[in-house]
Order: structure tokens, then sequence, then C-alpha cells
């Protein structure tokens, strides 16, 4: 029997048994309480409140906008939503790189106001001093590395990252510094498959990978992505289950006819 299949509710201690086990570790991004509600039921391990609400909730180019009182909003109507799945917020730009005293306000303040389970930030080296101070305030810290969407405007394109040698050792070394850090896992976003292997193979906490091949311990995906409800943006690492946008778009056809023509509502649908 999976080690999911036994948990009533998913901890992050679940998530090393999954990767003792060898069982695979799925992660889903949700920004309110009706999509958290539907995912959760499904039997989704984890439900990421990500930044990327900047993006396809508020519609900004990139995830810097979003402040820490619109993620606390996201986080709290998806945790409504949810009973079993692992609830893990991002910390905003802004809210955790000035200092580590901040990092922590900003965290105590995301647990306390939405009843979430853990956060996650970017960075390794960089921000290793918050990652510490938030642990010792016993909030469990999800680390993310190589392509970092915070970073965008220092990267200048979200091409793929750590295809150099300096790069991927620099990741390697950040990916251990986390651990021993006492981080629970790592996002690996968009790195050369081979690289997120090593990694994986490397650490016993375990990685949920993004555009970073099949070896790492679990894979995320942006929902409005997946369920093809974002038509723009196509990577190579995206598969997606679902036209949604298709299917609203004839839904709504469906409806504009029916209520010009008179059709709706009928007979059966009034009182």
């Amino acid at each position: 029997m999976s080690v999911n299949k036994e948990i009533k509710k998913i901890t992050t201690h679940t998530l090393l048994k999954m990767k003792e086990a060898g069982e695979k570790i799925s992660m889903i991004t949700a920004y309110d309480f009706s999509f958290a509600k539907i995912f959760d039921e499904a039997g989704i391990d984890i439900i990421l409140v990500g930044d990327s609400a900047s993006n396809v909730m508020a519609g900004h180019e990139t995830t810097l906008p979003i402040t820490l009182d619109q993620m606390i909003y996201h986080a709290s109507s998806v945790v409504r939503g949810s009973k079993r799945s692992l609830i893990i917020v991002d910390l905003p730009f802004g809210s955790y790189q000035g200092n580590s005293k901040e990092a922590l306000n900003s965290t105590i303040r995301i647990m306390k106001e939405t009843g979430a389970h853990a956060i996650k930030l970017e960075g390794g080296e960089e921000v290793l001093e918050s990652v510490k101070r938030i642990i010792s305030a016993g909030v469990p810290v999800m680390g993310h590395l190589g392509l970092t969407p915070q970073s965008i405007y220092k990267f200048g394109t979200y091409t793929v990252r750590a295809r150099e040698e300096e790069e991927a050792e620099k990741l390697k070394r950040d990916a251990e510094l986390l651990q021993e850090a006492g981080c629970f896992g790592i996002v690996l976003e968009k790195i050369p498959a081979a690289l997120a292997r090593e990694v994986t193979g490397r650490l016993t906490i375990p990685t949920i990978g993004i555009g970073a091949g099949n070896s790492c311990d679990g894979q995320v995906l942006v929902m409005h992505d997946m369920l093809g409800i974002n038509t723009e943006f196509k990577p190579r690492f995206l598969r997606t289950y679902l036209n949604l946008h298709q299917q609203v778009t004839d839904a709504i056809h469906h409806y504009i006819e029916d209520v010009k023509s008179g059709d709706f509502p009928n007979e059966s649908e009034q009182y």
C-alpha cells in the first residue's frame, strides 16, 4: 500500500517517508477555496499557494508585485478548502530578502492568519540566515532553486538555469546548505534533468521538479497551465490535462445564445 493512501493528513514527515519508499509526490498550485477543495478531495499531496497568483489571478507580468496581504488572503481561502493536503505558501518578493527578522515576521503573519502548514522561499546561500531563523521558530521551510522567478530581472530571461558548470556547482552546494539548515524539501525549477537527478540522489529530503525531468521526488504545475485555462504559456515541460479555456468559452457562448433567444430560463427553471 502506498504511503499516501494510509495518511489522513499529509505532513512534512509524510513527504520524507514517500521519498524513502520511492513514491512520487504530487503538487499543484491553488489560490481559492473552490479549486483547493476539488484538488484536496481528488487526493493531491501538496497544494502550493504560489506567488504565481500575481500572474494568473491578478494579471501582472511577473511575480514581483504581489503583496504579503494578498498572499495571506489567497492562502486563507485555500486552507478553508483543504482537509488532507499539505498547504505551502510562497513568501512574496520583498517580504524576506531584506533581513532574517523581516522574513520571520512575514512567516509568522502567514502562519497565524492563514492556518497554512509551511512556507517556501527562493534562493540558496543568500537566504540561509532567514531559513534558519524561520525553522528555529518552528515553521517548516521548503527551498526553491534553479529558475527563481522573483529574480527574473537579474536573469533577464525565463530560460533554463544551471547549464554551465559554475552555476550547476552553486546549485548543488545551495541544495546541500538548505538541507543542512533544516528545509524539508526543495523545488527545482527549469534545470537540466541530469543535474536534477544528481541533486535528488544526493539529498535525503525530497525534491519537487518543474521543468527538471522525472528523477525528482515529485512534480508541481501551476493549475491554470495544466488545466488549460492559460493558453499563452506553452513551455516544453508543461503537460495540459484539460482545455478549460475552450470548454468555458463554449459554455459561455451557449449561455449567451440561450439568454438572447429567450430559451433560458425555461418553464421548469422558474417559480
